[in-house]
C-alpha cells in the first residue's frame, strides 16, 4: 500500500511539473525542411509561410537546426529574410548562430548522432502584426555544400506573461 501511495505522489508531482513548465510559451508555428543528402547547397533557400492572428501577444522567434555530430564547425552563418504583412520589401539580416561551446561540446540536445539546436533570434519577446509572414533561411558558410546538416526551420512561440 505504501508503494502505491508513493507512486501516486510521484505521478502527481511529475504531472504538476510538466504542466508548470509547459505554460511558459505556446507554439504558434514550427516547421523544418529536410536537407537533401545532408548537404545544404548555398543556392538552396528554405522558405516558411504562416498566418499570425494575435497582435496583442509577445513572441519569441527561434531558428531550429538539426545536424549530425560530424558537423565541422562550432557555428553557422545564415541570412534570414523576413517578409512582414503589409510590407512591400523583405528585410534581411545575417546572423552567426553558435552551435558548440569549444571544449564543452554541442549546445543543443542530442539523440544518437543528431543534435537539435534552437537558437533564439530576438533578444527579448517582440510584438508582431497580424497577417501572413514569410521567413527564408539560407546558409552563407564557405563550405558549399555545407555537409552534415539534416534540416533547418523556424519556430514562433507566444510568450505567456
Amino acid at each position: 500500500m505504501c508503494k502505491l501511495q508513493s507512486l501516486k505522489t510521484t505521478t502527481a508531482f511529475f504531472i504538476a511539473t510538466l504542466l508548470f513548465y509547459s505554460c511558459d510559451t505556446i507554439d504558434v508555428f514550427e516547421q523544418t525542411k529536410s536537407i537533401n543528402k545532408q548537404e545544404w547547397e548555398s543556392s538552396k533557400t528554405l522558405s516558411f509561410t504562416f498566418f499570425l492572428g494575435d497582435s496583442t501577444a509577445f513572441y519569441n522567434i527561434d531558428i531550429v537546426l538539426r545536424h549530425t555530430d560530424a558537423y565541422h564547425y562550432n557555428n553557422i552563418w545564415l541570412t534570414i529574410t523576413t517578409k512582414n504583412p503589409g510590407d512591400s520589401i523583405a528585410k534581411s539580416q545575417r546572423v552567426n548562430l553558435p552551435l558548440a561551446a569549444n571544449a564543452k561540446g554541442w549546445l543543443g540536445a542530442g539523440f544518437d548522432d543528431i543534435i537539435e539546436q534552437r537558437v533564439l533570434l530576438n533578444t527579448r519577446p517582440v510584438r508582431l502584426k497580424p497577417g501572413n509572414y514569410t521567413f527564408t533561411i539560407e546558409h552563407i558558410m564557405r563550405e558549399d555544400p555545407l555537409k552534415y546538416v539534416v534540416n533547418a526551420g523556424i519556430r514562433i512561440e507566444k510568450v505567456i506573461q
